[in-house]
């Protein structure tokens, strides 16, 4: 069918004459992934519109637990140093295996924490920068630096109570 010199190509769902079974033009799935696409659009374009009401009243329970200073846990800490000396961490910093420094699962980067070994009775104040540890039973990652100083590097993990502040 042509107009003008135009060819109309129709879009339609019909059964193949020899085998009965329903075949679908290209067209039809073009119209059916746009519409789709537009639909996502709509439904990003709806929801950001809202984005500032939506984070106004959110807090996470460790941001709260961690500034009323009356979060306290005990726990095991293991310490990383050589390995990782130089590397990024997750704040963006470099890390130092020399520096006062931690990582720690859940508490925001840029806490510090009051760490108490509690095999020795010695402390050290760590700043959280990093996030860890990765090893399944251990609460928080010292530096080389801030394991020296809680007198733990011979054993590589102790008991500890993390009180952040």
């Amino acid at each position: 069918m042509s107009r003008k010199g135009l060819s109309v190509r129709t879009i339609s769902a019909s059964p193949d004459a020899g085998t009965g079974t329903w075949h679908r033009s290209r067209g039809a799935g073009f119209v059916w992934v746009a519409g789709v696409a537009l639909t996502a659009y709509l439904g990003t374009a709806v929801a950001s519109g809202n984005r500032d009401r939506v984070w106004e009243n959110l807090s996470l329970p460790e941001d709260s637990a961690a500034t009323s200073g009356s979060f306290r846990t005990t726990g095991r800490a293991s310490w990383y140093g050589p390995r990782f000396d130089g590397g990024a961490t997750a704040s963006g910093e470099t890390f130092d295996m020399n520096a006062l420094t931690a990582a720690h699962r859940t508490l925001p980067l840029g806490t510090r924490a009051l760490v108490h070994n509690l095999e020795n009775d010695r402390t050290v104040v760590v700043k959280i920068n990093d996030r860890g540890p990765y090893i399944r039973g251990r609460d928080i990652d010292l530096s080389y630096g801030a394991a020296r100083q809680l007198g733990m590097v011979p054993d590589g993990v102790v008991r500890v109570e993390i009180t952040p502040f």
